[in-house]
């Protein structure tokens, strides 16, 4: 097949995605389209009250992003982070970017990281993180790899603006410009690597759907009935929520204060006094509206999209006033702490692939070992400090564990764990620090 339709293909996928990732960046952004109110009711009400969203998605997405860290890589047999690989993911950036890459992947369903050469021979490979609104990658149906991938975007400004892509194959990476049709800017990079340097990080795959669900998917309804609660709870706050007063015999050029002009419907509507010559007129109020209904409503509607996304009771604050317990809330963790190592899984399986594809751009070849590469990630549950270390000081005491694995455990970095490599050494050395541990140890 011609690079042409391959590119005029993916091109055509890629447009025919937008809407949907669109939709979905709304909701996130809390700029999504309010349609529960009536127009009448708009027209009327005007600007004394605006439509009130909660956004419930980004703190969602944000609950799961922030248990998605990623400390190294590491070989199969090996007990700590490969140093070269935590470099070129350092000097990329990545430590930032990767935390992007996630939270798109939560919110779209997907995100993509792309795998190029240094500039010049000597220098690291270069691996930056993707939109899904500028790059689609397609599979093979037979082996699900992705066999094809496009990235489009715009330069310039007005008149000026180009419109560019590039098509990445297994073999080649090629760049284009749009004039009238897509035009090559130059000679493809026939890079050989048999692969293409794109690899989805994708949320909740699935056998037939390989590219991923929005973990918002299913929580839009929700959050939606609970904006109108909150907006019609605004509405009546305005209208309902104090007493409304009536008037019986009176016209509206009775409203007029002292020096005969006419009195604001606000000033009628809040007025403290009312009062009229007219022996005919009657006056009483209505009863003000009680807003508990909406907030009955909308904690429920809380509950159920706490129960969607798998947040613990205490994240949208409606379990009460009392903390609970450092176990309570480990265990109100349980769900969300599951979710959130299967998305380890499906993650660190695509930064593997990453790492493969460093390692063939850097070394020239492909690297056997790099198929036993894991992602290691920080513990996404959240024991208190001192519990945790009480535990795995028991597991070094009782020889289950070596210090080493304790102090990876206990979450210290690479470098971290070095240093303190460095200070047993020197303590050893030293009879003086050396006697004082063991005193300490009680040896």
């Amino acid at each position: 097949m011609a690079v042409s339709d391959a590119l005029a293909r993916l091109d055509t996928k890629l447009a025919g995605l937008i809407p949907g990732l669109d939709r979905v960046d709304k909701y996130f952004e809390g700029e999504q389209p309010l349609k529960y109110m009536a127009q009448a009711m708009q027209s009327e009400i005007g600007d004394r009250v605006s439509q009130l969203v909660l956004n419930w998605l980004r703190f969602g997405a944000e609950a799961y992003e922030n248990r998605l860290d990623i400390e190294g890589f590491r070989y199969r047999g090996s007990s700590s982070s490969d140093d070269e690989l935590w470099r070129i993911w350092q000097a990329n950036g990545l430590d930032e970017q990767s935390q992007q890459a996630h939270l798109d992947a939560l919110v779209l369903g997907r995100s993509y990281v792309i795998v190029g050469s240094g500039d010049e021979d000597s220098s690291d490979p270069i691996v930056t993180v993707e939109s899904p609104f500028q790059v689609f990658a397609e599979r093979d149906p037979r082996t699900r790899r992705v066999s094809a991938a496009i990235k489009r975007w715009q330069e310039g400004e007005g008149k000026d603006i180009v419109q560019r892509a590039t098509l990445y194959l297994p073999d080649s990476t090629e760049s284009f410009a749009f004039g009238k049709e897509w035009l090559s800017t130059g000679p493809a990079d026939e890079h050989g690597l048999g692969r293409v340097p794109v690899v989805p990080l994708v949320n909740r795959p699935r056998i037939l759907k390989p590219d991923g669900l929005s973990e918002f998917q299913d929580v839009i309804p929700v959050a939606d009935a609970a904006n109108k609660m909150a907006t019609d709870m605004m509405v009546s706050g305005e209208f309902h929520a104090m007493p409304r007063r009536w008037a019986v015999g009176l016209k509206a050029d009775d409203f007029v204060d002292k020096d005969n002009n006419p009195i604001s419907v606000w000033s009628r509507d809040t007025g403290t006094l009312w009062g009229s010559e007219n022996d005919q007129a009657k006056f009483g109020q209505f009863n003000e509206a009680d807003l508990s209904v909406f907030h009955n409503s909308i904690k429920l509607l809380a509950q159920l999209a706490s129960q969607m996304l798998a947040l613990p009771p205490h994240y949208l604050s409606f379990v009460g006033d009392n903390p609970a317990s450092a176990d309570a809330i480990r265990s109100s963790e349980t769900q969300l702490v599951k979710r959130v190592e299967r998305k380890h899984t499906y993650f660190g399986g695509s930064w593997e692939d990453v790492q493969r594809l460093v390692l063939r751009i850097k070394n020239g070849k492909w690297d056997e070992d790099a198929k036993t590469l894991e992602t290691v990630w920080r513990d996404p549950s959240t024991p208190t400090e001192a519990q945790k270390a009480d535990a795995t000081v028991k597991k070094v005491q009782t020889n289950i564990i070596p210090v080493e694995q304790a102090r990876i455990d206990l979450g210290y970095t690479q470098q971290e764990r070095d240093n303190m490599v460095e200070m047993d050494a020197r303590a050893k050395s030293n009879p003086d620090i050396a006697n004082l541990a063991r005193s300490i140890n009680g040896g």
